[in-house]
């Protein structure tokens, strides 16, 4: 009589059973990568924006007042539902920052024709608030844009709306 041999001794069944978990870490990595990463939103006039980027980001660098920036937006948007976006920027002291040129930025990755803008409005010294509502479920990309004279200091944020979001 012979010996029934388990399957797992067969080189036959390890290989596929490899070659199954390599597809499915892979795409983990992928759907990780893809969250946590840039989302590759792409400006009209790149090319423009793209000249001298160096040299323009060094000057920048040099000129940054070394604010800190928040924005704070509820955990929990639903689509269509108004939220208060808040933002608020402080020098390297504390003292809260006045400027009249802070406008909210949404970008939807998956459709530029849904992004859009509004003009945030100070509510106290150092803090601005816009009432965004949504339009669509998913992920969005928003940016908080802060004008110095000609410079400009953006804080960005990665959202889910309509879901249940972990940033």
């Amino acid at each position: 009589m012979t010996e029934k041999k388990s399957a797992w001794q067969s080189p036959w069944v390890i290989a596929w059973v490899a070659m199954v978990v390599v597809f499915f870490t892979m795409n983990m990595i992928m759907i990780y990568l893809a969250i946590d990463n840039n989302p590759g939103l792409v400006v009209d006039d790149f090319y423009e924006r793209g000249e001298d980027y160096e040299e323009n980001m060094l000057k920048r660098q040099a000129r940054f007042p070394g604010w800190v920036m928040k924005v704070d937006l509820p955990k929990k948007i639903e689509v269509g539902h108004p939220v208060i976006c808040q933002y608020s920027v402080k020098d390297k002291d504390g003292n809260p920052i006045s400027r009249d040129d802070v406008i909210f930025y949404a970008y939807r990755p998956a459709d530029a024709r849904q992004d859009f803008s509004l003009p945030m409005k100070q509510v106290a010294p150092g803090i601005y608030q816009a009432e965004v509502s949504f339009p669509l479920k998913g992920a969005w990309d928003t940016l908080v844009s802060i004008k110095n004279g000609e410079d400009e200091y953006n804080t960005p944020k990665r959202i889910g709306v309509g879901i249940d979001w972990v940033p």
